[in-house]
């Protein structure tokens, strides 16, 4: 666990970047219900409730990266990124992206920080943004599946989760990187589902898979403060797919080259979510209401 370094009453203070994003949102309201002490970085200016100290800026800037932390935290969420390749040039996303994650975790490692969770991607297996259709090498999805990046996106959660490693050889900083899956808040995963429901092929990159925010964001805390040593990335999921149809089915209809290493039965996930529940002990718990 994150020992607390000073803060009133013992809570830990923790920087949060892309706090007034979908998934920063949902992890500062979990901090504020811990009592944790929230340092955020915002871009551009947003409000964060219960925050001790907002900053506006570059994720990407040391410069703002240090006001950010201000008189010390104790541990960092770095969610801060561009979101996908679809709108921004593939030099800006990739640039940005690994910049951002760089100039975070060395900022704070250089500040005493041993702790930190960051905002891997589902995505960097390379199937939701690649120009043409991708199949994944094997189900259910785990940890070891190859990895197939064609985008700029991909491969920057490749490096991000590279930059990792490296920053825990360099300063000893722990760090778990969580491979969120579609995350989103309850009337935008219904949407999809919707979607979904009438065409299940617009979910098939994704494996039919999903997150609430929420969900994510005890993800998010667990990492924080669970007893973690080194560098894990990790998958997560809700348990069940947003679709009714049962998942082998889909599999079937949509990636029918992709062999099953065991089998799915009914609406189960393709996504192997054993190694996060293993170390951290977390289990999403908020489900699409899907028939």
């Amino acid at each position: 666990m994150v020992a607390a370094r000073g803060s009133p009453g013992g809570a830990i203070r923790v920087l949060v970047t892309g706090a007034a994003g979908t998934i920063g949102t949902a992890v500062c309201a979990r901090l504020r219900a811990a009592g944790a002490g929230i340092h955020a970085l915002v871009q551009p200016a947003a409000p964060v409730e219960g925050a001790r100290r907002v900053v506006a800026g570059d994720a990407g800037d040391p410069e703002v990266v240090e006001a950010a932390i201000g008189d010390g935290v104790d541990a960092v969420v770095h969610l801060a990124a561009i979101p996908h390749p679809l709108t921004d040039p593939p030099l800006t996303v990739f640039a940005g992206n690994t910049r951002a994650t760089f100039a975070v975790l060395e900022g704070a490692a250089g500040r005493g920080v041993r702790r930190a969770v960051i905002a891997s991607s589902y995505s960097i297996l390379g199937l939701r943004f690649a120009p043409r259709t991708l199949h994944p090498a094997y189900y259910p999805i785990d940890e070891a599946t190859p990895q197939q990046a064609e985008d700029a996106y991909s491969l920057s959660k490749q490096v991000d989760e590279a930059t990792a490693a490296m920053m825990h050889r360099r300063h000893g900083l722990d760090i778990v990187a969580l491979r969120f899956p579609f995350t989103a808040v309850p009337a935008r995963l219904a949407e999809v589902a919707q979607k979904c429901a009438r065409d299940p092929g617009t979910m098939a990159a994704d494996s039919w898979s999903y997150l609430h925010a929420d969900d994510a964001a005890e993800a998010v805390w667990l990492g924080l403060t669970r007893p973690v040593r080194g560098v894990h990335p990790l998958l997560l999921a809700a348990p069940e797919t947003m679709s009714a149809t049962p998942t082998e089915e889909l599999i079937a209809r949509y990636h029918p080259d992709t062999p099953l290493r065991r089998p799915i039965p009914g609406r189960a996930t393709p996504i192997d979510t054993g190694a996060i529940e293993r170390l951290l002990g977390f289990h999403a718990t908020r489900l699409l209401p899907v028939g």
